[in-house]
């Protein structure tokens, strides 16, 4: 499941994805379209900066902008980088491995099998979409509550 977190990065990365090309928007009209906690917003837009995925400009026409185009933005980089581990399970997680200590043999073991598969197909949906295909499916946030 993702995390309220990861949810709230993709949200404002889809937000900034829909603004004109070189426009920026300010932490308050994200957090205000998109219904996103303005504290815990600066927070996430820090880790997006920080991974080189959007930057900021000060000043009175500052603000936040798309640093990559938004199809060069993989959702399973955003997740990855937010949330870690992709995988359901820990035994089956390809970055973020750790025996699940249940099982006698992860090689035979029933649950390693079928929830590898579900990272194996989570993991293709996540690397073929991009957050331009999230914001061309996306109807727009209700505007505040």
């Amino acid at each position: 499941m993702l995390s309220k977190k990861c949810q709230y990065a993709l949200h404002a990365l889809i937000h900034l994805a829909r603004l004109e090309e070189g426009e920026s928007t300010t932490i308050n009209e994200i957090a205000v379209a998109r219904n996103i906690p303005k504290k815990f917003l600066e927070t996430i837009l820090l880790d997006l900066r920080n991974a080189g995925m959007l930057a900021s400009r000060k000043g009175k026409s500052g603000g936040y902008y798309l640093l990559k185009k938004a199809n060069q933005i993989q959702i399973i980089d955003v997740v990855r980088l937010i949330d870690g581990a992709v995988a359901m399970l820990p035994c089956v997680s390809l970055n973020y491995y750790s025996t699940c200590g249940l099982c006698e043999d992860e090689k035979t073991c029933s649950m390693n099998r079928i929830f590898g598969m579900v990272r194996d197909e989570t993991l293709k949906i996540l690397t073929s979409n991009t957050i331009a295909d999230m914001a061309k499916k996306m109807s727009p946030a209700p505007k505040g509550k």
